[in-house]
């Protein structure tokens, strides 16, 4: 039953037992009829609580003590928890986190879609720590402290939080941050670097470093130095138009790769290239999607947001001819690389605005029986009109925002003629509210 708890209107704070959790993980009381939302509270536990903000329907809340606890909190992985804004869902097992987001995919779809899958897919999970093998690491020198910090900005602050680690990132990184503060802090130019992109392959890890001024050949020596030590390779990334370059090692190979074991395929990718963060888990998502495609030797399909060819490789292993279609023309010599490489010569790939279509486009007049699509998270909404055109009989869609997948899924399926057979979370980034998602439609 929820309570409806008084305010201490001297403290700002109060105690109450929480009854629901929001979307995004944040605990739901009751304040003087107001619906609060409490973060770092958990359903079923007593906690007291301070207002931080004061909204005409709701408030919102910051737990400070625990009275009465439950069984799904856990204790968080990360010594940072609380300070760091990177993870907001270290306090919940990891087993309410899949249930929270699934049940997050089912409320969307119902609610903005207007749609049930027939079936509800088992959440599609891997490791939970150490993951994370993409960032941006902000770097800021501290007047007050004294020191130069490296990592993310602090809960609900737009400061950096003074990190020694990171549990999330791929140990390579996530436990070197003091010693890439020292490097940077050693530098000239160390108040003229803003961030530090990270970017992990199977093999190598790669460190971008972006500099507003010039680096001088002392500072490109420490890097040098500190690239070779850690087994890092060094880039330099200065204003635009100036090129990124490789300053370590010294060769003029600017790539990293990672493999897709299952179908003996090994991908080539520039450091800042768009690639998933969690490789473990891209290797789970991948193979769920040929299996939910259900691939057959006669089958032409389309892959629309095909990037570097993730999934539009694998699909070549098995399909007749797969069309993989991305934005960004450099993206598509990319995937035609990683073809060539992979001696696949049954995958052709063009470059197109998939937010603007151009229905003259000889892709667009071809006839494609299935389609995986992998939007980003604005959806795929200026596409869906040329599905009638195209008479693919499946769909799989792999989402980053449920809530554009639900807005597609009902127009999918109330304008399109298709049906929501499956849908379920891939727990892609563990420990914060983001939710990855994958649904299956079919005309029948």
């Amino acid at each position: 039953m929820n309570q409806n708890v008084k305010l201490d209107k001297e403290k700002e704070s109060a105690t109450a037992t929480i009854h629901a959790l929001s979307h995004d993980g944040r605990g739901i009381a009751t304040v003087n009829c107001k619906t609060t939302f409490v973060s770092g509270a958990l359903p079923g536990e007593t906690v007291t609580f301070k207002i931080k903000q004061k909204r005409s329907s709701y408030l919102d809340a910051e737990m400070l003590e625990v009275i009465a606890g439950t069984s799904e909190r856990v204790t968080p992985p990360c010594i940072h928890f609380g300070i760091c804004g990177g993870c907001n869902l270290q306090h919940m097992s990891i087993a309410s986190q899949l249930q929270l987001k699934q049940q997050t995919l089912l409320d969307q779809l119902k609610h903005f879609g207007k749609v049930v899958p027939e079936t509800i897919i088992p959440p599609l999970q891997a490791q939970s720590t150490g993951y994370r093998r993409k960032a941006r690491l902000g770097v800021k020198y501290v007047i007050k402290k004294d020191k130069l910090l490296v990592g993310f900005r602090e809960k609900s602050s737009n400061y950096l939080a003074e990190l020694e680690s990171c549990t999330v990132l791929h140990p390579l990184v996530g436990q070197r941050l003091s010693e890439l503060s020292s490097v940077i802090a050693s530098l000239e130019q160390y108040r003229s670097i803003p961030q530090v992109e990270v970017a992990i392959g199977d093999h190598d890890a790669a460190l971008v470093f972006r500099h507003l001024e010039p680096l001088a050949d002392s500072d490109k020596d420490k890097l040098i130095q500190f690239g070779h030590e850690y087994h890092f390779h060094i880039y330099l990334q200065p204003n635009p138009p100036a090129p990124i370059s490789k300053l370590w090692p010294h060769d003029e190979l600017d790539r990293l790769t990672y493999t897709l074991p299952d179908y003996g395929l090994e991908f080539l990718f520039h450091p800042l290239d768009f690639t998933q963060i969690n490789l473990e888990m891209n290797r789970l998502m991948v193979k769920q999607a040929i299996q939910m495609l259900d691939l057959q030797t006669e089958d032409t399909v389309l892959d629309l947001f095909c990037g570097i060819g993730n999934f539009t490789l694998p699909i070549a292993r098995h399909a007749k001819l797969v069309t993989g279609i991305e934005g960004g023309a450099d993206m598509v010599e990319r995937a035609g690389q990683n073809a060539r490489f992979n001696a696949i010569n049954n995958a052709v790939f063009h470059a197109a605005n998939l937010m603007e279509p151009a229905s003259h486009a000889p892709w667009m007049n071809g006839t494609y029986n299935k389609i995986l699509l992998d939007p980003p998270r604005a959806g795929a909404k200026e596409i869906l009109p040329y599905f009638n055109r195209f008479t693919a009989k499946k769909i799989v869609y792999v989402s980053c925002n449920p809530a554009t997948l639900a807005r597609d899924a009902g127009e999918l399926v109330h304008q399109y003629g298709y049906q929501l057979q499956q849908a379920g979370i891939m727990n892609m980034f563990p420990h914060t509210a983001h939710i990855e998602a994958m649904a299956v439609f079919e005309k029948m």
